[in-house]
């Protein structure tokens, strides 16, 4: 009952909040920004105590989710994202061609799932809830159990936002409790028009399955967790194979390897500086510091899914941390296997979300490029290169990025800018559809849905249409692009 009143709730104002102005809508952002920040220290304590991640990280998280808000208030600010276009009619023409515009408008209520790994930005009001507000969409906020006093926090800074702006109380809801079964009535009530979700690719898959299983099936935009592959390319590794070591080490376990972009494996040609750059690696790990991880959940995930992974016929473990751990503290480790092996081990191919990382040595440049070709869809793909490397391996390059939805040189894939240019997505497993990015101002397309208006009245048609442009953004007209 709970989860059909609200939604019955976020329906019922959707026809006022979609025809809210793009200045309403982006003055509720910055304004649930500022109510975030105005929690001050004790939503940071409350986080920590909810998903031991320490105050200078969360910090700078918190900093982030405001960003975010503001970046989407710009956004709509400019206006440009609704992609007007704008084709004349021709009435002179056989047949006649009739006024044509179109637009993209909001699809109507949006369901966010709230992430563990990052309580804020990709939380209560991260970018998916950012988004999609900003699309013009209410948002119902299903809360992460891992850190459910947290989220409760940001869902009160959002209520005051909402009030300070005049909205209907109703525009953003929030929903806590960690049965299943409350997922799945979120998805299949039939006013759901779409689903964000960032987690697991079981977790993921079980959203898309009830969402195809539905009357009206609905999107849901999943972003599923990624390997993060990282070529190492001969000249750059005979230059640098000990830095590189060291920073893949660092990377790898950053935060307890609890990113989404965390490097899950290496692929190297077989020579002496790899083997350089793995004794290297291979000694950094005993000193790692370890710490607890978001929660009892992931850590038992994490253990599990390492066993697995080291019981595979052909892995060889080149070290773990040589401390004692306990609690929710995990080891962390590193592996190396051949890539004949890892091409023939579909379990091999599976994240496992924490302090590990998987080292492939591949006889020659051919085979590396076999190993590449055998990867599943990932969020990042890292090559590790001189100039000269990639000018001598551009099918190598183009491969790249048709595995990943972002290709770094000379980078680690940790860190995730908020930008319009960022993609963060991918193929298939990485994402549920590679056309999106849940980061960046593009997120907001998922929440939106183009309409072409035809032969209407100048006062009847949104004014992003409107001949006078009093939005005064970027449209294309009869083919050019202009204000």
């Amino acid at each position: 009952m709970e989860v059909h009143n609200t939604m019955v709730q976020a329906a019922a104002v959707f026809p006022t909040y979609r025809n809210t102005t793009p200045i309403q809508r982006a003055e509720f952002l910055e304004k649930i920004g500022v109510e975030i920040e105005a929690l001050g220290p004790d939503l940071i304590q409350t986080a920590m105590r909810e998903s031991n991640l320490p105050e200078a990280r969360l910090l700078g998280e918190r900093g982030r989710t405001v960003n975010q808000l503001k970046l989407f208030a710009n956004l709509l600010r400019e206006g440009s994202w609704v992609e007007a276009v704008i084709d004349s009619a021709q009435p002179e023409r056989t047949p006649p061609r009739p006024d044509l515009r179109k637009m993209l408008v909001p699809m109507g209520p949006v369901v966010v799932f709230g992430a563990s790994n990052f309580p804020f930005a990709f939380s209560t009001a991260g970018g998916d809830t950012a988004s999609a507000l900003a699309a013009g969409c209410p948002v119902v906020i299903k809360g992460h159990p891992g850190h459910p006093d947290t989220s409760a926090m940001v869902f009160g800074a959002m209520q005051k936002a909402a009030q300070a702006c005049n909205l209907p109380t109703h525009v953003v809801q929030h929903i806590a409790g960690s049965d299943f079964a409350l997922g799945q009535a979120l998805v299949e009530h039939p006013e759901t028009k779409g689903v964000a979700f960032t987690g697991s690719l079981h977790g993921g898959m079980a959203l898309v399955e009830y969402a195809r299983n539905r009357k009206v099936p609905i999107p849901v935009f999943a972003e599923m967790g990624s390997l993060n592959p990282v070529v190492l390319m001969p000249e750059k590794l005979e230059q640098e194979a000990e830095s590189l070591a060291k920073q893949l080490a660092a990377s790898a376990t950053l935060g307890m390897g609890q990113f989404c972009t965390k490097p899950g494996i290496v692929l190297g040609v077989d020579g002496e500086a790899m083997d350089h750059f793995i004794r290297t690696w291979a000694g950094e790990v005993p000193s790692i510091g370890v710490a607890p991880m978001l929660h009892a959940g992931i850590h038992k995930n994490y253990t599990v899914g390492l066993e697995k992974a080291l019981a595979q016929p052909g892995l060889g473990l080149l070290g773990q941390t040589a401390a004692e751990v306990s609690g929710i503290q995990p080891k962390a480790a590193l592996a190396l296997v051949d890539a004949e092996t890892f091409m023939q081990n579909p379990t091999l191919h599976e994240e496992v979300f924490g302090p590990y990382a998987l080292i492939i040595k591949c006889k020659d440049a051919a085979e590396l490029g076999q190993v590449l070709q055998a990867l599943e869809g990932q969020l990042t793909l890292t090559l590790m290169a001189t100039e000269a490397d990639l000018q001598k391996n551009p099918a190598l390059v183009q491969s790249a990025t048709e595995i990943a939805g972002r290709v770094i040189v000379n980078g680690v894939p940790t860190g995730v800018e908020v930008v319009a240019s960022m993609t963060h997505g991918g193929p298939f497993p990485a994402t549920t559809d590679s056309r999106f990015t849940s980061v960046g101002s593009d997120a907001i397309k998922r929440w939106a849905r183009p309409v072409s208006y035809q032969n209407f009245p100048q006062s009847i048609l949104p004014e992003a249409l409107q001949d006078g442009n009093p939005l005064d953004i970027w449209r294309t007209v009869d083919g050019v692009f202009s204000k």
